[in-house]
């Protein structure tokens, strides 16, 4: 509806316009304000599923889907919380952004008076772009692809990988990204929006977060250890004349001939274990002995750089995923080109997509594609919801969703072709079968089987320089990300504390991390880093996810949820995406985590086999961050007043208003 303007041209912002300058049922706008008469604004409620003009037409009301009201209210509420006589006000002289305000009052008016403010948001669109594909491109994509997919059937394996993307990575990946992106809030206060009683989820999604810093970074610090110790003539690794290296240690590259024994050890995995990680001075995670002194000034620096790099915001991250982002590819491509020219590539490659179709007859390897997909585009970290939320309202989201997962999985196909072409290589010059050489998992097929190739070819200080730096900044991205999804859950639920202290509580939470990480640098750290990866994360993040998955379809409704989808991008989503959501999605997480539950993993690293203990920590350490979930649910219906149905009905049904922006205007979703 046309806004009419004001008589006075003249007259001062910070008087009062007289109530009788607004006629009955129409509105006042002056300044970009828009202050909305009492009675109009019963009207907008009354007919909100009437109007549906064009929504690109800022000089007409918004078009309000699906039971949304558009009401902004000029009930203003005085210092002691009271109801003031509705008028028509003019903003003062020293308003810098256009909000309404709201009818609650007291700390909840506060809190919401708060979420109107303008929220920072990315610099430019490829900001969020490259720091989406640098949070899902990840160390994981350069070893554990490569190796579970020839452990599972090699180019076989690549059938059940991509049908579980289409019906459960995709899906879940382009939720988050529309849940944050429209509601505008991090993982904790999301919840207030969507169903109140499932807020423990964001808890459990920060501690599970924390977890993750605890370890993730120690494996970068591994890496910047390499990559100090690659600016020599002749990489440390390739001799057996170092003060580490033992009696067993053969350089079967070497120009003598030399046999190789049951008990020979390769100077690469002598460098790494005995040098980096020092697994020789601990006796298990019974005994982690003390801490190595440079891999914690390793990790110093590594979270210095991080906190530099987040500390102002998105702002500032968005700009240094320039560099983190992009340059992984520019190494993948270099090396890729020097591995395909290397003796016996082919013969890599060749083990890599052999196709062993009897294996898709195995539940494992359906399994495998499923952790394999959803670890890899990453649902449940939080992370996904905090970068969109920094997105503008209208942003294409679904095609966001689309080009960043179909890069990422791509990605990780791609560096399947990196690591066996040199594989390959290793198979050739050892004169050994490819699998012998490949048995390696984890980073060590990285930092002992990749780092020992690299060191035979040559150029091989170039060579280990940009591939060191290529899994540094392949780490940063994901760190950046884990800890964003911390920082804006924190601060969007408690803005009164942090809002204007971001810098101060990005550094407390980096000394937290920093703190937590001590275990894994001692010289057991290494089998620490182990058990948090496969049990403190893994089952926590699936049972998180599928929860979440379950409050949206079922409780928020998967019809809301569309309709706020159609609401951002003016179209509703299919039948496919919504069978995904309401179905297959969660019957996609069930699947996997129940089999991991039913069979989980026999833990072992190099020669230390993990006792049963060990597997008990594991899992209470996992529990401690779900149990938010059901902690909070009971919190939550105690303190709710009524009955016990009216107190589960609030607790289901949405405490908060959704601020839709509108051309100039904010409008709340009621």
């Amino acid at each position: 509806m046309e806004k009419k303007a004001t008589s006075n041209e003249t007259e001062p912002l910070t008087s009062k316009k007289d109530v009788s300058d607004c006629n009955e049922g129409e509105d006042c706008k002056e300044n970009g304000l828009l202050v909305r008469n009492p009675k109009s604004a019963l009207r907008l409620v009354e007919d909100g599923n009437k109007v549906h003009p064009s929504q690109g037409d800022k000089g007409e009301a918004a078009q309000i889907s699906n039971g949304y009201s558009g009401v902004q209210s000029s009930v203003p509420c005085n210092g002691m919380g009271e109801v003031e006589d509705a008028q028509c006000t003019a903003p003062a002289a020293t308003t810098t952004t256009t909000t309404t305000t709201s009818t609650t009052c007291g700390a909840e008016g506060q809190q919401q008076l708060m979420e109107l403010e303008d929220r920072e948001t990315w610099s430019k669109k490829i900001d969020f772009l490259l720091s989406v594909i640098g949070y899902a491109v990840d160390l994981g994509n350069v070893w554990r692809f490569p190796y579970i997919c020839y452990q599972n059937g090699g180019g076989a394996f690549l059938i059940p990988y991509t049908i579980m993307a289409i019906f459960g990575g995709i899906p879940l990946f382009y939720m988050e990204l529309a849940l944050g992106q429209y509601h505008r809030n991090g993982c904790i206060s999301l919840w207030r929006k969507i169903c109140p009683i499932f807020k423990g989820i964001g808890f459990a999604i920060c501690i599970i977060d924390l977890y993750v810093a605890s370890y993730y970074n120690t494996i970068m610090a591994w890496a910047f250890y390499y990559l100090i110790s690659s600016f020599t003539a002749e990489l440390p690794w390739t001799s057996c004349t170092n003060a580490w290296n033992t009696g067993n240690c053969t350089n079967y590259f070497s120009k003598d001939n030399v046999s190789w024994s049951l008990h020979s050890i390769s100077p690469a995995e002598e460098f790494y274990t005995r040098q980096v990680l020092q697994v020789h001075r601990s006796n298990g995670l019974d005994d982690l002995g003390g801490i190595s002194w440079q891999l914690t000034l390793c990790l110093l620096l590594i979270f210095t750089i991080v906190y530099f790099s987040i500390w102002k915001g998105v702002k500032t991250s968005g700009k240094v995923v320039w560099v983190t982002a992009t340059f992984p590819y520019v190494i993948l491509f270099i090396l890729l080109v020097r591995g395909a020219t290397l003796p016996g590539a082919w013969r890599g490659v060749l083990y890599y997509l052999k196709p062993d179709w009897q294996k898709l007859l195995a539940t494992e390897v359906w399994v495998d594609a499923a952790a394999q997909i959803f670890f890899s585009l990453g649902p449940g970290f939080g992370v996904l919801l905090a970068y969109a939320s920094y997105n503008k309202f209208h942003n294409n989201c679904y095609q966001d969703a689309l080009v960043t997962s179909t890069v990422n999985c791509v990605t990780s196909f791609v560096s399947g072709f990196v690591i066996f072409t040199v594989l390959g290589y290793m198979a050739e010059m050892r004169n050994e079968d490819v699998s012998e050489v490949a048995k390696d998992t984890g980073p060590s097929l990285l930092f002992i089987t990749y780092a020992e190739a690299i060191a035979n070819m040559p150029a091989s200080t170039f060579f280990a320089i940009i591939f060191f730096l290529m899994l540094l900044t392949l780490g940063l991205d994901s760190t950046f990300a884990g800890l964003e999804g911390v920082i804006t859950g924190v601060l969007d639920e408690f803005p009164h504390v942090w809002s204007k202290r971001r810098e101060l509580f990005v550094l407390g939470l980096i000394i937290v991390c920093f703190l937590g990480s001590l275990a894994t640098l001692t010289f057991g750290g290494a089998y620490v880093v182990k058990l948090f990866e496969e049990y403190a994360t893994g089952p926590a993040v699936l049972t998180v996810v599928f929860l979440e998955a379950v409050a949206v379809a079922w409780f928020y409704g998967i019809t809301q949820f569309c309709n706020d989808v159609k609401e951002m991008l003016g179209f509703t989503p299919g039948w496919y995406w919504r069978v995904c959501w309401v179905a297959i999605s969660p019957i996609f997480l069930l699947f996997v985590t129940c089999s991991f539950l039913s069979n989980p993993p026999e833990l072992r690293l190099f020669d230390y086999n993990y006792p049963y203990w060990t597997t008990v920590v594991g899992y209470c350490i996992g529990t401690s961050s779900v149990m938010c979930i059901p902690i909070y649910m009971v919190y939550r219906l105690i303190i709710t007043p009524g009955t016990l149905k009216e107190r589960v009905l609030k607790s289901i049904t949405p405490e908060t208003a959704t601020e839709i922006p509108f051309g100039d205007i904010r409008m709340n979703a009621v």
